[in-house]
């Protein structure tokens, strides 16, 4: 079924868009709230928030892209899932690894001022994004936003674990160069 015909679904408040989101999503969004929680039943869990959290918000929401609406759904949730989870002990997962190597580039305070700055952050980390070659930005949203382990992004990047190791790192000193460029204390 067309991403179109489910959200209309939705917008009928038809129990079927439940399902068919099923059928045509589970895998991609289990694959990203593994990537974040590293564990199959709290996996589970969280992607069927994700189909309870897509019911209630559409309508009124009508997403231009439903894939990247469930995306965004699972990670928040599975990142709240997270770190409610690993309060009081740190648990490997790709989710805790990636957030480590962006440690150098984006300070994770919560000063007013960051909270107010946060949209501008975003809008220049994509314009570096734009900026840098294609290759490097699949595997730098890849790493970071999918949360995909360097062994999934090397392979779908056509490359070795060592070289998509290395454009990362590469990546993320640009990026972390060109947020002081642009005034950001990092």
């Amino acid at each position: 079924m067309e991403d179109e015909q489910i959200i209309s679904l939705y917008w009928d408040r038809d129990e079927a868009a439940i399902r068919e989101t099923q059928i045509k999503y589970e895998r991609y969004l289990t694959k990203i709230a593994y990537n974040i929680l590293n564990n199959t039943d709290d996996s589970r869990e969280s992607v069927n928030d994700t189909y309870l959290a897509a019911w209630n918000s559409m309508p009124p929401h009508r997403p231009s892209i439903l894939s990247a609406y469930l995306a965004k759904l699972t990670r928040r949730i599975s990142i709240d899932c997270f770190r409610s989870r690993t309060r009081d002990k740190r648990m490997a997962s790709e989710y805790a690894i990636s957030l480590s190597e962006l440690d150098d580039c984006v300070s994770g305070g919560n000063t007013t001022e960051e909270t107010v700055n946060v949209k501008l952050l975003a809008d220049t980390i994509g314009i570096y994004l734009r900026l840098q070659s294609e290759e490097a930005r699949t595997a730098f949203i890849g790493r970071y936003y999918f949360l995909d382990s360097i062994k999934e992004v090397a392979a779908y990047c056509g490359m070795s674990e060592s070289k998509a190791k290395s454009l990362l790192y590469r990546t993320r000193t640009g990026l972390k160069e060109y947020l002081e460029k642009e005034g950001f204390c990092v």
